[in-house]
């Protein structure tokens, strides 16, 4: 028997939970979005007016304006996205507690043991949620329903907002299957270029591929694609009460102008890895790699990530940043923003393979040199508060004093 998937999908909504506040502005075109002065102008979600002038998230607030001159920007209120998308999640446990969050403002539920108490069908059960979420919050949802998370998650991209879309056995070939390959989830831009490369454009077309031919294409990442293509996933829909164990650690910044110098990037490296160690060592997590984000002027993004050693302490993951930064990045272009995530993370420490000629030695007596040194300056911020103790090569610039995006992904 199928099982009864419902993924449920808030219209956009940062710039709802903002128009609670100022209903006078429902049909104008509203955008929640950073301070421009400061630099952190990007649109992060905009409203149905907006998006008839084609506003895009991650834009720039003058790209957008450029579009539509009349946009009315309001500040992001980032604590009232949290409580609002833990009154929806209540609102969903009531009736299941397979309840998967999906960022703030998505989550799947597993309703298969449940839905026939409050309705006849997954369908009419769907709209029960959507009705009570909104006469409850004022926000919106668009849900999808399905025997699978995959085909549930494109059926509430399908039709919005406020909606209910089913997609079931005998019609995800005509819905699914005519959709463009970029509207599963998991495939991202690399993964949509190289299809797009072979003549692959739609969904209908990767699940007519072979299984072997996407396997030696992507590799594991190549049997999810066939699978979710041909409605074959069977991932399961965590319980919400599960305790939800950390998989990444990120702290990124935006700077108030591109920086072109490594006297620059160094403190602001400096700075994020500081604000990641802590983070780590506040969580009793070890970093087991590294990852890097570097956003250029002209917003074009790369991302590199390297293994290393066990850890939970700043300076290795300095370190670390340093020798991607290095290793990666083109000064000449100018940075416009930096992100050092610790990933891999593990409860324990773990080892790593070491070369027959690395002194295993001199390298354990420097990384316990290290932790010590870390301990002492952890206890001397408890005692003193956090800005007690900087390092000079922070204290040396101000470039590191920007405002934080601080990250855990679970």
């Amino acid at each position: 028997m199928d099982r009864v998937i419902l993924h449920c999908d808030c219209n956009s909504f940062y710039a709802s939970v903002e128009l609670l506040s100022h209903p006078e502005l429902r049909d104008k075109p509203v955008a929640v979005g950073g301070d421009s002065e400061s630099r952190h102008g990007i649109i992060l979600a905009k409203n149905e007016a907006a998006k008839k002038y084609k506003v895009q998230t991650a834009e720039t607030i003058w790209q957008a304006k450029k579009k539509c001159p009349d946009l009315i920007l309001l500040p992001p209120h980032h604590e009232q996205y949290a409580k609002y998308s833990k009154i929806i999640n209540g609102i969903y446990t009531e009736y299941t507690d397979l309840v998967e969050p999906f960022g703030i403002d998505e989550s799947w539920l597993d309703v298969s043991s449940s839905y026939m108490m409050f309705a006849r069908t997954p369908f009419e059960f769907a709209q029960i949620i959507r009705k009570r979420v909104k006469e409850e919050t004022g926000l919106t949802v668009s849900i999808g329903v399905s025997f699978n998370k995959i085909f549930a998650k494109l059926g509430s991209d399908y039709k919005k907002p406020d909606a209910v879309t089913e997609i079931n056995r005998d019609n995800y070939k005509d819905i699914v299957y005519p959709l463009p390959i970029q509207d599963m989830i998991y495939v991202g831009k690399t993964t949509q270029k190289s299809l797009n490369d072979i003549g692959i454009f739609t969904i209908g077309q990767l699940a007519r591929m072979s299984q072997e031919l996407l396997e030696n294409m992507f590799g594991k990442h190549g049997t999810d694609l066939y699978r979710s293509a041909n409605g074959l996933d069977d991932s399961p829909v965590t319980n919400y009460y599960d305790e939800k164990e950390i998989k990444s650690v990120g702290s990124g910044s935006t700077f108030a102008k591109n920086l072109s110098e490594m006297g620059e990037i160094k403190p602001a490296l400096m700075s994020l890895s500081e604000d990641v160690g802590a983070r780590l060592r506040k969580n009793k997590m070890y970093a087991n790699g590294v990852q890097l984000r570097i956003k250029y002027p002209d917003f074009r993004v790369i991302q590199r990530q390297t293994k290393i050693h066990s850890t939970d302490v700043t300076a290795e993951i300095y370190d670390t940043a340093v020798k991607l930064f290095g290793e990666n990045a083109d000064l000449s272009e100018g940075i416009r923003a930096l992100t050092v995530t610790a990933i891999d993370l593990s409860k324990e420490k773990t080892g790593v393979q070491t070369s027959l000629f690395d002194d295993v030695t001199d390298a354990d007596k420097k990384r316990d040199k290290r932790e010590k040194l870390q301990s002492t300056i952890d206890g001397i911020r408890m005692k003193f508060g956090a800005d007690s103790l900087k390092s000079a090569t922070v204290i040396k610039s101000d470039v590191a004093k920007r405002p934080k995006t601080d990250s855990y992904k679970k």
